[in-house]
């Protein structure tokens, strides 16, 4: 019976080296983002970046939500795989990230299809909600503080149609999730949040073992 591939440094370099579609552009948002208190942590990978776009492309979505904007790096890959006259709405709490995010956006000429709210995100969702906006999305990025995870969770899933993706980064946190030891705020939430997600028949879901998890969750049409 097969069982998981141990993900040594010199295999994932190998995946990388035979899958990863790089430009310019990315690779320098990447290399601007790294150098940044907490860059190398905080920003998507590569790898991911390139799910996540082959996910929006995959499923036709031309209405995407993302809660945690920080440089862009995802924003960007997102928006380069909309469908036409798609629109990326993307949520984070400070201006400071998304406007270094901005010249990267204009250079890969997606600017136009980015609407940055910036506020908490909780209130921002909240607020689509009442401008009548349920199940108008065809897609969500999750990648915010991990306290509020599952609250986001909850109005994504209600803002995404039936049949559309839900996708959170960071289910795996560290490695934390598994660690008894680990009883901090964030860690905490993560792990509940993934025992709710296991039980919720609204939904469909994969957790992918890759990068720092990324849960794949599908609303049911009814």
């Amino acid at each position: 019976m097969a069982t998981q591939i141990m993900s040594s440094p010199e295999l994932l370099s190998y995946v990388r080296d035979v899958s990863l579609r790089d430009d310019e552009i990315l690779h320098g948002l990447r290399e601007l983002t790294g150098e940044l208190p907490m860059g190398q942590a905080m920003q998507v990978m590569a790898e991911e970046g390139q799910l996540l776009g082959f996910l929006v492309g995959l499923t036709g979505a031309r209405q995407v939500l993302e809660i945690g904007t920080f440089t862009g790096y995802s924003t960007l890959c997102m928006a380069r795989s909309l469908a036409p006259g798609g629109r990326v709405l993307t949520c984070d709490i400070s201006d400071k990230w998304p406007g270094i995010a901005q010249e990267y956006w204009t250079k890969a000429g997606v600017s136009d299809r980015i609407d940055v709210r910036i506020g908490n995100a909780a209130e921002t969702l909240a607020g689509l909600l009442g401008e009548g906006k349920a199940g108008t999305f065809d897609f969500a990025f999750v990648d915010a503080d991990k306290a509020n995870y599952r609250r986001y969770y909850e109005l994504s899933l209600e803002l995404v149609r039936p049949g559309g993706l839900v996708v959170l980064d960071n289910t795996l946190f560290f490695g934390r999730v598994i660690d008894p030891e680990a009883q901090d705020p964030d860690t905490v939430a993560i792990r509940e949040l993934n025992s709710f997600l296991r039980d919720d028949h609204r939904v469909e879901i994969s957790l992918l073992p890759m990068a720092d998890g990324i849960t794949l969750v599908r609303k049911k049409a009814c």
